[in-house]
């Protein structure tokens, strides 16, 4: 196998063995300000971490990018673009950083968040794109967060609409795509199977119980995801470990649901 930068990354973000991912961001406190659990940033990525988190994402500003020097080792992915929740238009998400910076911190990928269907899609595509070949000429992994936001869209879960958010990252240089979860298994492999890049799964807002976020992540998988990218389920959850162990059971594992919440107690 020939090793390029971008390998080395990925697998810094990556189970080797499973080919999947667990991530937890946390970026939503430059939308939605200091919300419940992520106030202290550097326990949360302690907690995760000990869970079993392949990686945490987050903007530039946070303390995520000094965790290795203690504690269970876990990837770092640096937020690129955002916007907050008192913009007059809270779709349009604008680069904030550049790949450069991610490098000199060490991160080992990069994310950008793109709403296909807002009314500045076309400039967010463009961001793209800029940002892909920038990440190609340095060598860094880039995750697209594809999610079908606008007037024309009237459910961000919406399979048609998902596939034509995850396969324009893909069709655009993306090396991981993170989308909504459609609802049902037949659906989202028609997503899977119509993208070339790995898909992450959105854990969206927190959810009633354990078990929904559970049979969410086993059913993407089922359809074919390459794992999660959740943040409010686990980061608010009563007990962020636990979750992403939970979590983890199911993504590397291969583990079922019932045996998962047994295992919890």
């Amino acid at each position: 196998m020939s090793y390029t930068g971008k390998t080395v990354r990925l697998e810094r973000i990556m189970n080797r063995e499973t080919g999947k991912t667990i991530i937890v961001p946390m970026d939503h406190g430059l939308g939605a300000g200091p919300i419940k659990g992520i106030i202290n940033m550097a326990e949360t990525v302690e907690l995760v971490a000990e869970g079993g988190a392949n990686a945490v994402l987050g903007h530039i500003g946070l303390p995520l990018f000094g965790h290795r020097g203690y504690g269970r080792d876990v990837g770092l992915i640096m937020h690129l673009s955002g916007s907050t929740t008192l913009s007059p238009d809270p779709n349009n998400k604008v680069l904030v950083t550049p790949v450069e910076d991610a490098i000199r911190m060490g991160a080992d990928a990069v994310s950008v968040h793109i709403n296909i269907g807002a009314d500045t899609e076309y400039e967010m595509l463009r961001k793209l794109g800029q940002t892909a070949s920038k990440c190609r000429k340095w060598g860094m992994p880039l995750l697209a967060m594809m999610y079908p936001r606008g007037r024309k869209i009237d459910s961000e879960h919406d399979p048609e609409s998902v596939k034509i958010a995850s396969r324009a990252a893909a069709e655009l240089g993306a090396d991981i795509v993170k989308t909504n979860y459609t609802g049902d298994i037949d659906s989202f492999r028609e997503v899977t199977r119509g993208c070339p890049a790995p898909i992450v799964v959105a854990g969206g807002p927190q959810m009633d119980t354990t078990r929904d976020v559970l049979k969410m992540v086993s059913e993407s998988i089922q359809a074919g995801g390459s794992g999660v990218a959740i943040g409010r389920n686990i980061f608010q959850a009563e007990k962020p470990t636990k979750m992403v162990k939970a979590i983890a059971g199911i993504v590397h594992k291969g583990l079922e649901v019932d045996d998962v919440l047994k295992e919890r107690g």
